[in-house]
């Protein structure tokens, strides 16, 4: 028995990197006062919502009533710009014969429209999904991994994960899966491979038509 878990915050891209620049993006027009880069950092771990109100509170400025939603709208319209990276995964899992599920540390609503983007909804639509207001602590945490694992009855050293990002690597790991890091991202910069296997990816690939041989890999070690 094994599981096959595609991480879709942004399906496959970099979606950290996106929030974090349009985070800053739309801060420096709001809270023009506010030391955001120095600001985000002390508010890791928190949710969109959470990140907005820490910050509020630092400046003398008032959030718009509709940051959040703006800033969704936002990071929406730049996925929809980067979702070319996971051309060929329709293809690269028709084949596989392991059962898929579907992780996220975004809202449900996020991952949705990012499935519809890509037309991805039509394949993986019917694939369990798992995602950020279902556990505690809704950031890279093992707690989402493990929730699948636990809800489809799958141990989790039987399931592979599909990560882009090296906090979602590390926590796939922490919660004892084996993780192939997909770099294929148009933005991702040189050395995004390096800094995966670092955060303990077993392999990395950069387009998916190679996903198959992976997956044999895998289930023969």
């Amino acid at each position: 028995m094994g599981l096959l878990i595609f991480d879709c915050d942004g399906v496959l891209v970099d979606s950290e990197t996106i929030a974090e620049s349009v985070l800053h993006e739309q801060l420096a027009a709001w809270l023009p006062d506010l030391a955001a880069e120095h600001e985000l950092r002390g508010a890791l771990g928190m949710t969109t919502a959470g990140i907005l109100a820490h910050l509020e509170g630092l400046s003398v400025h008032q959030l718009p009533p509709d940051a959040l939603l703006s800033i969704d709208a936002a990071i929406e319209r730049r996925l929809a710009g980067e979702l070319k990276a996971i051309a060929g995964i329709s293809e690269a899992i028709d084949d596989l014969d392991l059962p898929l599920a579907i992780v996220s540390n975004s809202r449900r609503e996020r991952v949705l429209a990012s499935l519809s983007h890509t037309g991805l909804n039509t394949r993986l639509g019917a694939a369990p999904l798992f995602t950020a207001e279902q556990v505690a602590r809704p950031k890279p945490a093992p707690d989402v991994y493990l929730l699948a694992a636990e809800t489809l009855a799958t141990a989790p050293a039987d399931c592979l994960v599909v990560e882009d990002s090296v906090s979602g690597t590390r926590a796939a790991c922490a919660a004892g899966m084996t993780v192939i890091g997909f770099t294929g991202a148009s933005h991702i910069a040189a050395g995004h491979a390096a800094r995966l296997r670092e955060a303990g990816a077993w392999a990395t690939l950069e387009h998916m038509s190679g996903l198959g041989e992976l997956v044999e890999r895998w289930r023969a070690a």
